[in-house]
């Protein structure tokens, strides 16, 4: 990399930039859009996007899709890349293209990949495996007990195989079990709870 290029990654928000999904329209949750949960006095948007930047992600791409504008209208993401996704309805993967897409010509060099709907995953396992960054062809997984889970951290070299493989809900799920060997796991079990809000029951974690 040349110094130049270094500057302009500099300027962007360095290599590793953050990607949340935060489309969903919460069906199991009677059509409740996850991002407008409330979670410890905040949306759940703004919750999971404060803590990509505390894990040192300076620029955070948001892609949004139910309600989009009542999202952009009451959420504080201030500072973040707001990612407009018209076919949510179509599933987890459908965001994860619009979010990709987003970050292509910004400088970054991987994305880490968060989902609103996991508020147990904090700092320090998103700054776990953003640590796992080397270069573009960098693959890292959270792991929980030795199971891969979220984040991942998707090195740019990966983008356009995910993207051709990310249909309805499995998301990056496909090319990354291809590219198994390639992904360096990080242990999160000790810092993190990966629990999901899906459901009504769901709700009891949140504070």
């Amino acid at each position: 990399m040349t110094d130049n290029e270094a500057q302009a990654e500099e300027q962007v928000g360095g290599p590793v930039a953050g990607l949340l999904l935060a489309a969903g329209g919460g069906r199991r949750l009677g059509g409740r859009p996850k991002a407008l949960l409330e979670h410890r006095g905040h949306l759940l948007v703004e919750h999971v996007a404060d803590m990509m930047r505390t894990a040192g992600c300076a620029r955070v791409h948001v892609v949004l899709g139910a309600r989009a504008e009542e999202v952009r209208a009451r959420a504080a993401l201030d500072g973040c890349v707001l990612v407009d996704n018209p076919d949510w309805e179509q599933g987890m993967g459908s965001s994860l293209r619009a979010g990709l897409r987003s970050l292509a010509g910004t400088g970054a060099r991987a994305a880490l990949v968060c989902l609103v709907d996991q508020p147990g995953i904090g700092a320090e396992a998103m700054a776990r495996v953003r640590a796992g960054h080397r270069d573009e062809t960098s693959l890292a997984s959270a792991a929980y007990a030795g199971v891969r889970g979220h984040p991942v951290l998707l090195g740019a070299a990966h983008w356009t195989g995910i993207a051709a493989t990310a249909t309805g809900d499995r998301g990056a799920r496909a090319y990354l079990r291809e590219h198994e060997a390639e992904i360096a796991l990080v242990e999160c079990g000790d810092v993190a709870r990966p629990y999901d809000i899906d459901t009504e029951a769901d709700l009891v974690h949140l504070e």
